[in-house]
């Protein structure tokens, strides 16, 4: 099986690691990953400038491609130019960083399993809660048992997945398949004054807090500290109101 594995925390990102030393379990893991952190760029592509890409060596004999683009221009380029032949399965992460409820949207590390879905390979995007220190190699262990499953249960390719642990300093209490949490409680951006007295501002964290946690989302899940997986589409069509326009015509 030929594997692809992307990020959005960038190629030395110890997550991004983990994950490539228990996919070899699986097959032949090719490593394509952004030069620099690109958390929360959503699904930009480079399209205005070239795409400079180099080799690297990195830990554990892997050798990988460090690319100056977003992590969805990487997973494009893995599977057009850099992998030895088209992927199997993409698999985005590990994320230090959840990427549950709405924030999907913002997601680099979702964009960039988004983008191997839109080739209809099946991706899967990985993220971990990393309120308390992260212990990637135990999350990227349990993560190779979910893609295991996931791929005897669910074989037909395309499919896109987004995976949630709960921070390391909690007990797993099971995983549970989930929707996508769509509301929040609060948004908020912090001000402060520079040394000049001139207003900025930043955006500030996203907590479980600020989400509802209504029942069947992958934001109930974590909240009670239990592992959301998530199927996902890209077509954001509103059937029911287009449904409601062929109605009335």
């Amino acid at each position: 099986m030929q594997i692809l594995l992307a990020n959005d925390d960038g190629i030395h990102a110890p997550g991004l690691m983990s994950m490539a030393k228990e996919l070899r379990h699986l097959g032949e893991v090719t490593v394509v990953a952004p030069a620099v952190e690109q958390s929360g760029v959503g699904h930009s592509i480079t399209y205005r400038s070239p795409l400079q890409v180099d080799e690297v060596q990195l830990t554990d004999g892997f050798v990988g491609w460090k690319v100056h683009g977003s992590p969805a221009d990487c997973v494009k380029l893995g599977i057009l130019e850099l992998c030895p032949s088209r992927p199997d399965l993409i698999i985005s992460g590990i994320n230090a960083g959840s990427n549950y409820g709405i924030n999907v949207l913002y997601s680099g590390t979702v964009a960039a399993a988004i983008e191997g879905a839109f080739f209809g390979i099946t991706s899967i995007a990985i993220s971990l809660n990393v309120s308390a220190p992260p212990q990637f190699e135990r999350v990227a262990a349990q993560s190779l048992k979910i893609i295991r499953d996931l791929q005897v249960r669910f074989p037909q390719p395309g499919l896109l997945w987004s995976i949630n642990f709960p921070p390391c300093d909690q007990q797993v209490q099971g995983i549970e398949f989930t929707a996508m949490a769509a509301r929040r409680h609060t948004e908020s951006m912090e001000k402060r004054m520079d040394p000049r007295g001139k207003p900025y501002y930043w955006s500030s964290t996203d907590p479980l807090s600020h989400h509802h946690a209504d029942v069947g989302t992958d934001v109930h899940a974590l909240a009670r500290n239990c592992v959301s997986v998530t199927p996902l589409m890209f077509d954001l069509t509103d059937q029911l109101r287009l449904k409601q326009t062929t109605n009335e015509e």
